[in-house]
Order: C-alpha cells, then sequence, then structure tokens
C-alpha cells in the first residue's frame, strides 16, 4: 500500500492556491493516553488544523522543549508503542481524510528497521516522517523505503544553516522543509523573531517545495505573521499545553479545537 505523500502536497498545494500558509499542528501519540492522543489529533483537524504532525514519544528528545518533554513523559509512562503511534495515524486520517506524518528522531526507527516502518506507516495512511536528527548524507537507506512506499521524507533547517548546506538539505527531502524558526528547542515564544523570515527567503532559493515555519507560535497573531512569509505555520508546544492545563481530557479536546479553530483563522488573515 502506497502512503499519502501525493495527499500531503496536495493539501500545501491547495492552501496556497487559496492565498494562505497551511496550518500544520503537532501532538505526541498516546498522550494523555492512547485514546486520548487520537481524539486529541483529531480535534486539532476539526478545529482547523490542515496536517498534523504524531510525535513518537522519546525519552531523550534533544529538540523539544520542557511543555512536549512533560507529554511525553506521561506517554511512554503509560507504555506508549510504535503499533500505538500508527494506530493513531490510521484513525485520525479514516476519520478525517487529513494529511497525517510522524515526527520522530531515528533511533527509534532504526532499532525498529527502516523498511518495517516505512512498511506500517504507509498501510496506515501516513504522509510521511519528520526526521529532525537524521543527517542527510546518512538518509539514503531511509529515503529508499519511504520512496517505495510514498512517503515524504520532510528534513529540518536551522538559521545556522549555509546557503551550500540548505541547497544539500532540499535537493532530497520532499513533502516541505520544516524551517525551525530560531536555535533552541520547541516551546512557545514571545516574538517568532527575523531569523525565521530569513531563512524561509534562504530556503526557498534553493528549491521549490514549501517551507514551513515552526518553534515559537502559539497564537493567532504569530501565526498571522509567518503566514506572511511562509507556505505553512507549524505549531506544538501550545496544543499541548492545552492538554496539560486542562483539568479533564473532555475540557483539553475542546481547547485544542478552539486553538486550532484560532490559529486557521490567523493564518488566513496574514499580517
Amino acid at each position: 500500500m502506497s502512503g499519502n505523500v501525493r495527499l500531503l502536497n496536495d493539501t500545501l498545494a491547495g492552501a496556497k492556491a487559496e492565498g494562505r500558509a497551511a496550518l500544520i499542528a503537532y501532538l505526541p501519540a498516546g498522550f494523555p493516553t492512547v485514546d486520548g492522543g487520537i481524539e486529541a489529533v483529531k480535534a486539532a483537524l476539526d478545529g482547523g488544523a490542515d496536517v498534523v504532525e504524531v510525535g513518537l514519544p522519546h525519552s531523550d528528545p534533544v529538540l523539544d522543549g520542557p511543555v512536549i518533554q512533560t507529554a511525553d513523559d506521561i506517554a511512554l509512562r503509560g507504555g506508549v508503542k510504535i503499533a500505538d503511534v500508527m494506530r493513531t495515524v490510521r484513525e485520525a486520517h479514516e476519520a478525517t481524510s487529513k494529511p497525517i506524518l510522524v515526527m520522530t528522531y531515528w533511533n527509534p526507527i532504526d532499532r525498529y528497521g527502516v523498511e518495517r516502518f516505512t512498511a506500517e506507516l504507509a498501510e496506515a495512511g501516513g504522509a510521511g516522517c519528520i526526521l529532525p536528527d537524521l543527517p542527510v548524507q546518512e538518509s539514503a537507506l531511509w529515503r529508499e523505503h519511504a520512496d517505495k512506499h510514498g512517503l515524504a521524507t520532510v528534513f529540518v533547517v536551522a538559521p545556522s544553516s549555509k546557503d551550500a548546506r540548505l541547497a544539500e538539505i532540499t535537493a532530497v527531502g520532499s513533502g516541505f522543509v520544516y524551517a525551525a524558526s530560531l536555535m533552541g528547542v520547541t516551546g512557545t515564544r514571545e516574538s517568532v523573531g527575523a531569523q525565521a523570515e530569513d531563512l524561509v527567503r534562504r530556503t526557498r532559493a534553493t528549491t521549490d517545495t514549501p517551507v514551513c515555519v515552526g518553534l515559537g507560535v502559539s497564537n493567532a497573531a504569530q501565526a498571522a505573521e509567518v503566514a506572511g512569509f511562509a507556505d505553512g505555520v507549524i505549531v506544538g508546544s501550545a496544543f499541548v499545553k492545552r492538554m496539560l492545563d486542562a483539568p479533564d481530557e473532555a475540557a483539553g479536546l475542546e481547547g485544542v479545537r478552539a486553538l486550532a479553530a484560532d490559529l486557521a483563522k490567523g493564518v488566513r488573515r496574514q499580517s
């Protein structure tokens, strides 16, 4: 069975045709429970997210700040497994027909088996994978299997990336380029910063692949700011925080849905 890279490409192209950026939400699988995590992903999509990244919880999430680390820890203590991540992708995609990616560090895939992981992700209806710590020069095996199964390979670029490095990364990535808006870990910020706009400009000079910005966006005003120069706005910690701060799961799900609706308005009113 082939994965849904085409659905991802069509979704991003459709947002562009509407004259707006896409809204991409991130939520970890297994948080607060496996079932609760699936409902949270559905809530984000129902609220207005175009795409969701499902996080594969990791014990040493080097890119993630304290909010996502807390959620990952809850998921891991709950016994979340890769099978639960695949189930999250499958059920969310079946319920919404929207593109779902997995965001994961390389070690779990390496241990699980690249062929097994890509085949199962495609079978679940996944659109691809974001791999923040897989060096491009070591990615041939992954890309071979991802291409075979119709999955996007999304690499992360940072403000520190030199132009030559950006060209090297964008030459082999697919789906979209994940532009980290600043150096550091995930988390909400008061300002997304000018570094992000410069990074998008430099990345676009190397590729026609959509460039989506993440790290730091937490409200509609920031989403509108980023939507003014990027093809997609990625929001993670703000969604997770809605779940963490809620008095119960139902309230958390409503918070996720409301935040998605607010951010969806933001990407449509580019500042």
